[in-house]
């Protein structure tokens, strides 16, 4: 039984204790359905093991406030446990403590200054394809619509805009098998691939400011296959590569850098996922980093949902009580007085008070 009328140590808590693994999502979406459809000022909708609650009372604006409820697999760190100022558990930074957060706002703001939609959304920590918030935006699109969108996701209780956009490519270096007796009548593809390593060690990133922010941008090799036997000249290697680019270049502009950076090598994309920019310019946005962070942005150096928002026409920013450093960790925490400041800023703010 998930109480919404507790504070949002006590909900990360119970939050916590409900196993969700990412595509074991069910028993906490339906606990959470249920306390949802109790609340009369809310509309429910569901999609598999998303939920997605909204006012309706013709406000002049919709925020969209969202989180995702899986976490990744438990490692011994359930039930929640809180010690010292600190509430442990699975998923408790990443993200239980903003969910709380979110089913706070949900029950105790009945008359918000904003029309909200809150959206519950299952399958974050894992493949892209299997994301439900991305399954929302292809099957219920209206759902999501809003002219501003904040993730609650782990942030230390700063607002990080935007986020930088992450693609990964294979590098291959070629050459021609033989017989290691007989090195000379091949070519050996590993050693070729030592350039590919030469120019990865010898790339400056960029620091670009985007819209008052500064984002670091990082390209790294994170694996390299090659090889056939012990007694045979390799005739492929390939690295594998990870850019990490900030929101004023696109997919293709990020592409064409690395095909650039990797002249004369085989360059194949494996995946990519598009930046997005700030947008701490929209009215919403500003006043809500003036009113809930004090009027301090920093950039998001990683790649969040927002993206998706982005893609939608909504901007979005990171924010909740959670610290990034610590997501995925055996010892995962959350700071208890940040998840109550959390809880209180964000309940003025969509009353108004601030």
């Amino acid at each position: 039984m998930l109480d919404l009328t507790s504070d949002a140590v006590d909900l990360t808590g119970a939050l916590v204790d409900v196993r969700s693994e990412s595509g074991d999502e069910r028993a906490l979406a339906d606990l959470i359905e249920a306390r949802l459809r109790e609340l009369d000022h809310l509309t429910v909708h569901r999609d598999g093991d998303a939920l997605v609650a909204r006012t309706d009372l013709g406000r002049d604006r919709r925020v969209v406030v969202a989180g995702h409820i899986d976490t990744v697999p438990i490692v011994d760190n359930v039930p929640s446990r809180v010690e010292d100022g600190r509430l442990y558990g699975c998923g408790s930074s990443d993200m239980k403590a903003g969910v709380a957060v979110q089913l706070r706002l949900a029950q105790e703001v009945t008359e918000p200054v904003h029309d909200v939609t809150y959206v519950f959304y299952d399958n974050e920590e894992v493949d892209a394809s299997r994301n439900g918030l991305l399954r929302l935006s292809r099957n219920h699109p209206e759902w999501l619509a809003g002219d501003f969108a904040i993730l609650m996701e782990p942030t230390d209780g700063m607002i990080e805009g935007g986020c930088q956009g992450t693609m990964r490519v294979e590098v291959a270096a070629y050459g021609k098998r033989a017989h290691s007796a007989r090195s000379w009548k091949g070519e050996n593809a590993i050693h070729k691939a030592g350039e590919i390593l030469d120019r990865l060690r010898a790339y400056t990133p960029r620091n670009p400011v985007v819209e008052a922010l500064q984002f670091h941008e990082g390209l790294n090799a994170v694996s390299v296959q090659g090889g056939v036997a012990g007694n045979v000249i390799p005739d492929e290697c390939v690295v594998s590569v990870n850019y990490r680019f900030a929101p004023d270049l696109s997919v293709e502009e990020a592409e064409a850098h690395l095909r650039e950076v990797f002249d004369g090598f085989e360059v194949t994309v494996v995946d990519a996922a598009a930046p997005a920019r700030p947008g701490l310019d929209d009215p919403s946005a500003a006043a809500f980093v003036e009113a809930v962070g004090e009027g301090r942005a920093r950039a998001k150096l990683g790649w969040t949902d927002v993206s998706l928002f982005s893609g939608l026409g909504v901007p979005a920013v990171n924010y909740g009580p959670g610290d990034p450093m610590l997501a995925h960790t055996r010892d995962e925490y959350a700071e208890t007085a940040k998840i109550a400041d959390a809880e209180a800023r964000m309940l003025a703010w969509l009353r108004g008070a601030v």
